[in-house]
């Protein structure tokens, strides 16, 4: 079964560090991004790093705070996240397409939790 499974999260205070993880368990092959959602918000692009090159996209909201990698021989993407504020608060989800059967398919992870107190 394809699954993308985050962890790391956690509680923080601001002005902390927080690394997530996305670990999938097959290869994707394709770019994968994270999203967060915080209460009563829609959910909202995070950053976003592709298979190939490793090129990176972020929200201007995260620019020189928040680091996405990946491991592809682990199948797992990273989010370090730094200089954390309150509202960074949220569930964070990572996304990915992953090539199946001849067609992509979308596929989320549940979410972790990420909590900044102030």
């Amino acid at each position: 079964q394809v699954q993308l499974v985050e962890s790391g999260g956690g509680l923080v205070q601001a002005g902390g560090s927080l690394r997530l993880s996305c670990s999938a368990s097959i290869p994707t092959y394709s770019t994968t991004t994270w999203y967060r959602q915080a209460p009563g918000k829609e959910r909202e692009f995070v950053a976003g790093i592709s298979w190939s090159d490793s090129s990176t996209d972020y929200a201007d909201s995260v620019k020189g705070r928040f680091t996405i990698s990946r491991n592809n021989a682990q199948n797992t993407v990273y989010l370090q996240m730094n200089s954390l504020s309150p509202e960074d608060t949220a569930i964070y989800y990572c996304h990915s397409k992953i090539f199946i059967e001849g067609n992509w398919h979308d596929y989320w992870g549940r979410g972790t939790q990420v909590t900044v107190s102030s």
